[in-house]
């Protein structure tokens, strides 16, 4: 069983469509600390004047302040402001009507949060694609394990019984591989397959919302979501 733990995302870029699709549980990661610029609470698109941030405004934010923590603020219309940038950006895409529905889907709801903002963001995508389907999500509070770190991670995927640890690049810095073996898990790295896409304003590129694959695809974009992973010991040979 492969399990996969993140933090919350806001409308992700496509290669983390493709890590929950191989994510027999997906774990929502929110109990740790928020960190800023990270994608929690923001993401590029793509407009004709070049890549820009689509970044939730926050408020009263603290140091350490863990992500389930961080509230959105609502004194600036910044809802409006996002569907006015993408309306205009993506004027000229085919699927821009559902890729702007699915925006007023998320942004109707009366998320608290910006760990709800971005959990409600990756369902949606979900659905529209039609990923996931059998996928578990659980909330790390549901799971009741503290720590930090690589022991924790560990501990949360032994809990659940999974056979495989399904990670982002960015772990390779701090997770203790060799535990995760001696404890009878495999570990694997995603290998994204950053598929090209008819894209508008200018040269592909991958590092952008899922929105835009959304706005020039449609639901046939899930064809280009190709998740495949590398073992721990492939991906950091060349270390």
């Amino acid at each position: 069983m492969r399990v996969v733990i993140s933090q919350p995302m806001f409308f992700p870029w496509p290669g983390f469509l493709e890590q929950v699709c191989l994510a027999d549980v997906f774990v929502h990661y929110n109990d740790v600390q928020f960190s800023k610029g990270s994608f929690t609470n923001r993401v590029q698109v793509k407009t004709a004047k070049g890549s820009h941030w689509l970044s939730v405004p926050l408020t009263g934010l603290s140091l350490g302040q863990l992500i389930a923590e961080v509230r959105p603020d609502h004194r600036t219309d910044w809802r409006t402001r996002h569907r006015a940038l993408l309306e205009q950006a993506y004027a000229a895409a085919p699927y821009r009507t559902e890729m702007l529905a699915l925006l007023d889907q998320v942004y109707a709801s009366d998320c608290d949060s910006i760990a709800k903002i971005g959990d409600l963001s990756l369902k949606v995508l979900c659905e529209y694609f039609g990923l996931a389907r059998n996928t578990r999500f659980v909330g790390i509070e549901e799971l009741g394990i503290g720590g930090a770190g690589s022991e924790r991670v560990l501990a949360i995927v032994r809990a659940l019984g999974g056979s495989h640890y399904v990670t982002g690049l960015g772990a390779r810095n701090y997770l203790d591989h060799q535990a995760f073996e001696r404890a009878g898990i495999q570990v694997e790295y995603m290998n994204y397959s950053k598929s090209s896409y008819p894209q508008l304003h200018g040269d592909f590129t991958p590092f952008v919302s899922s929105l835009d694959l959304v706005a020039n695809c449609g639901r046939q974009g899930a064809e280009l979501i190709q998740p495949s992973t590398l073992p721990w010991r492939e991906f950091v040979k060349d270390e």
